[in-house]
């Protein structure tokens, strides 16, 4: 939406967003009904319509990388916390939430504001509920995951204030929680959190837990006014990532940069994307020296540490394993205020950082047409197979027939 900001809050506005500039407004447009957008159903459909591969290098999953063992970290912090959370809604609200745990839900998910989705939202909860729904995601995601979370929620509401106060299509409880399966510590099951700028699959087998896909981001990232001035996100991944770009010699540094130029947003594997091909290309990690590996495992450490430690730490051993066939590719400048995209491939972990062309607040920007640094979106994905713990589901389903 494209709309007048309140003319005292102006020089607030300029000071904080040194990198846009304002121009003229046009009258602002009539909110359309939240949840409505002309193409996601028809790109809905055809993502669906495809069979679930995952995302891939070659088009071929790579088999063998995932099994379903025991790490030793319990998940019954979270396996309590779902059923205190499913316990604490209406009959109503219970039956839209709950799915089978194969169900296709778990892939309709997408990060615009105006999609359709399913489950109870946080608008329509009770403050004993949103509690309930909080501890939900506390039990499962680290302090920092879930700070972040909310923080994103809370810079949703500030993108409705720098709309004209349109908290029809943005705001802060504008995001909807399901549950697939029933919470089990030896069956199947598993979470989703759905809504702008914030997707968070949580799969749950046993004691094992696959957090992907997971979508975070924010148009802005810094609040300039409103309820939540100087709220900030996602400036240590943004800055690491140059960090340790910056870390390479020439000669790394030309395998790691696929283009100089970033006119456009380079995000491969957001919503509707479950399938993917993404080709091996960058700098490989074998290639770094001891110190750059360990600049580089702790740039992925932290997009990991967003699920709850004893978890990561899991995962970080998997990133471990699979450290030689890691790969680190980079699109834009180098420069303290470029924008750029960075992904960190591997066979059991892709990472994508991209700054983005404006959105939302075009109407702020110096330029609509190209990316600045107040618009990022990152996405963390699984690939080969078992983003949303298919590949273990599969293994699961084929040991225990239901």
């Amino acid at each position: 939406m494209r709309s007048k900001i309140i003319l005292l809050a102006l020089p607030a506005l300029a000071a904080a967003l040194p990198l846009v500039a304002l121009r003229a407004q046009p009258p602002p447009r009539p909110a359309p009904t939240a949840g409505a957008n002309p193409g996601a159903p028809s790109r809905e459909a055809a993502a669906l319509a495809e069979p679930f591969v995952g995302i891939t290098a070659d088009g071929k999953v790579q088999p063998g990388l995932f099994a379903i063992r025991a790490t030793g970290v319990s998940t019954a912090p979270v396996q309590e916390a779902a059923a205190i959370f499913l316990g604490a809604l209406t009959v109503e609200q219970r039956n839209k939430t709950k799915f089978p745990v194969d169900d296709i839900e778990w892939r309709k998910w997408m990060n615009v504001h105006r999609y359709t989705r399913q489950g109870v939202n946080f608008l329509e909860m009770s403050e004993a509920q949103r509690t309930a729904a909080f501890g939900l995601l506390r039990a499962s995601l680290s302090a920092k995951g879930l700070k972040l979370s909310q923080d994103i929620m809370k810079l949703n509401h500030t993108l409705g204030e720098l709309n004209h106060n349109n908290f029809v299509e943005y705001g802060e409880w504008l995001y909807h929680l399901t549950v697939m399966g029933e919470p089990s510590a030896t069956t199947p099951w598993g979470w989703q959190i759905d809504g702008h700028h914030l997707i968070i699959n949580y799969f749950v087998l046993g004691d094992q837990v696959v957090m992907s896909p997971v979508f975070v981001g924010s148009e802005p990232v810094v609040a300039p006014s409103g309820k939540y001035q100087g709220l900030t996100i996602l400036q240590e991944e943004q800055n690491r990532g140059r960090d340790l770009l910056l870390a390479l010699d020439a000669g790394q540094r030309k395998q790691a940069v696929l283009e100089a130029a970033k006119p456009g947003n380079n995000n491969q594997a957001e919503g509707f994307k479950d399938n993917v091909v993404i080709p091996s290309a960058g700098l490989r990690a074998a290639e770094l020296n001891a110190a750059q590996r360990q600049q580089l495992l702790d740039l992925i450490a932290l997009y990991v540490a967003n699920m709850d430690d004893g978890h990561a730490k899991v995962r970080m051993s998997e990133v471990r394993a699979h450290l030689e066939a890691t790969r680190f590719a980079w699109i834009g400048g180098s420069e303290p205020d470029s924008v750029y995209y960075y992904r960190i491939h591997s066979p059991v972990l892709l990472i994508e950082f991209d700054h983005q062309r404006p959105a939302n607040l075009r109407h702020l920007a110096k330029n609509p047409s190209l990316p600045n640094r107040e618009h990022i979106h990152v996405v963390v994905r699984t690939p080969n197979g078992n983003d949303y713990g298919k590949d273990l589901l599969q293994q699961h389903l084929l040991a225990h027939p239901h």
